[in-house]
């Protein structure tokens, strides 16, 4: 057994690895075999295996061939039912009449006039292009990507104000309650200095019941223009009047049936709501296409003129005091720093740093007037929004925290991020948390530690030394990548996938793609025996997705 490849799971405490184990061979020992829903010939093309045999040895492989053989298998099964769902979105909404027509409003263009900036000439133009949509008469599906700090936010506000001027509702859909938060503050104080007669209400899982009542009461009588917040916007319980737009923030956290779920709640006379989604993940242009192949996509190619390009360093452990001492006079400053740790806490498994130990060692190595705290995703939401609440309003100066920060809020206070073990990163995600800083007037810098004397990471991370540009690193990150190339540096999040990443595994997105497409080009709706398993299996896959959302 020893010689044998060992799984590593995540833990938590209390729960070791070792005992982990056992359940998961006591229930593949005890389990059910699933009918193989792929039909033969699809399987024998593309060397796949059979599903029983993936499920077991994705577990308890032999060696790395046999791993990779079932990884395989099971990441093409993700990509195969993800595109499948995202062509039956495309299918349901491709040139719908909308009767939700909005036209320009003169109050939108007052509001860019009186702006203390103007935007750059990619922001008038992505703007220019949803404007365009929102008065077509056809419904809107567009992804607006654009790196952290390119000012996707205004062009969010600026179509939620063109709605709410033309007498519909708009709401916007943060992944994170802190997110939602600081989008519905930055909304308020801009109608507020500006004198725009719009209200705005929040909707969150952590408001008390008597809060969301006073809420759904003002989004149901259209006493509120626009709604703002989590997944809570699509529970049964909020009622919209003339749901004209849905936003969506961040969308690669949202999987496909949320994304229709929140479009379905403004479902009038058989007319859906326009559909904007904005994501900071640069993802290379080919692979956009195919994953948002029900969507027009617009790109933020520029970065406001005011923003200073955050300065970049790779380092060895060695470096680690010297960076201690650097954020140290940060802070004396007055300034704000991050810290990300792969791990939450240590792993008889992996040699990695983790938050737990490392903030015991930062309250040490720091001067003692410096407030250091951790944030990781095994927190309750209420302890996580508390401490991301805490460190914008500048209680906390010092953050350890694992990439839960990757989507967090905006403190243009923090100029530091340290990423301990960088090596273990994606570069994408590599640019996701250096892009936490750098957002307000200030110089700042990312640090990223390399742990590991491996051939090519350093090359690796050196690409992140050289460029801030999301897009080019993206793409980068797409040719270092080989195939079986993803320990340690999977891109948390993405998409819906738990094993398939976007990055790796490149050239399986794009043979899948062509897959389905052929597989709808011979059967469309999957009624045919050979497809039939296969549509059965997508239906009941589809149908977990809404459980899980209580839909």
């Amino acid at each position: 057994l020893l010689k044998r490849m060992q799984p590593v799971y995540g833990q938590t405490r209390g729960l070791g690895n070792k005992t982990i184990t056992r359940a998961v061979q006591q229930a593949l020992e005890q389990r059910q075999m699933e009918r193989e829903y792929l039909p033969e010939e699809l399987r024998s093309r593309y060397e796949l295996a059979e599903y029983n045999y993936a499920i077991e040895h994705i577990h308890f492989p032999a060696d790395r061939k046999e791993l990779l053989f079932a990884r395989k298998r099971l990441v093409f099964d993700e990509f195969l039912f993800f595109l499948l769902s995202v062509r039956q979105l495309k299918e349901k909404r491709q040139d719908l009449k909308s009767s939700y027509v909005i036209p320009r409003s003169a109050k939108v263009d007052q509001l860019l006039d009186s702006l203390p900036y103007e935007l750059t000439g990619a922001q008038k133009k992505v703007l220019e292009e949803v404007r365009r949509d929102l008065e077509s008469g056809l419904v809107m599906n567009r992804l607006v990507q654009g790196d952290v700090g390119s000012g996707k936010t205004i062009i969010a506000v600026l179509a939620l104000l063109q709605t709410a001027c033309n007498g519909f509702q708009g709401a916007l859909m943060a992944p994170t309650e802190v997110l939602a938060r600081q989008h519905f503050e930055s909304i308020t104080g801009l109608f507020k200095t500006y004198n725009i007669e719009k209200t705005a209400v929040l909707v969150t899982g952590s408001m008390t019941a008597k809060e969301k009542r006073t809420a759904y009461e003002k989004i149901a009588s259209h006493e509120a223009d626009i709604i703002v917040g989590t997944h809570a916007l699509i529970q049964e319980k909020v009622h919209y009047h003339r749901l004209g737009l849905v936003i969506t923030d961040e969308q690669h956290r949202f999987g496909v049936g949320q994304r229709e779920a929140l479009g379905s709640k403004g479902q009038e006379n058989g007319s859906l709501p326009h559909v904007l989604v904005m994501s900071a993940t640069p993802i290379p242009r080919t692979l956009a296409i195919i994953l948002y192949g029900d969507l027009d996509i617009s790109v933020i190619d520029q970065m406001p003129a005011n923003r200073l390009p955050i300065k970049n360093c790779v380092v060895n452990t060695g470096y680690r005091e010297r960076a201690y001492q650097f954020i140290a006079r940060e802070v004396a400053a007055g300034r704000q720093a991050y810290v990300i740790c792969p791990m939450v806490e240590a792993s008889e498994m992996i040699e990695a740093e983790n938050v737990l130990d490392y903030t015991k060692l930062l309250r040490q190595k720091l001067p003692e007037t410096i407030t250091v705290e951790y944030l990781h995703g095994k927190m309750k939401g209420k302890e996580k929004n508390q401490i991301m609440e805490r460190f914008a309003a500048g209680e906390i100066q010092v953050l350890v925290s694992t990439t839960v920060v990757e989507v967090g809020v905006n403190v243009p206070n923090a100029t530091v991020m340290m990423i301990e073990n960088a090596e273990r990163f994606g570069l994408a995600q590599l640019h996701q948390l250096r892009g936490r800083v750098g957002r307000g007037s200030h110089q700042s810098y990312c640090i990223m530690v390399n742990c590991s004397d491996q051939e090519g990471t350093q090359e690796r991370l050196d690409i992140l030394n050289r460029s801030n540009d999301g897009f080019y690193i993206a793409s980068e990150d797409l040719k270092l990548r080989g195939p079986g190339d993803f320990f340690g540096i999977r891109q948390s999040g993405d998409m819906e996938f738990k094993l398939a990443d976007i990055y790796t595994d490149a050239g399986l997105l794009k043979t899948v793609s062509e897959e389905v497409n052929r597989i709808l080009d011979e059967d469309p709706t999957l009624e045919g025996e050979e497809y039939a398993a296969l549509k059965e299996r997508l239906e009941a896959s589809l149908s977990q997705s809404y459980e899980r959302l209580n839909l």
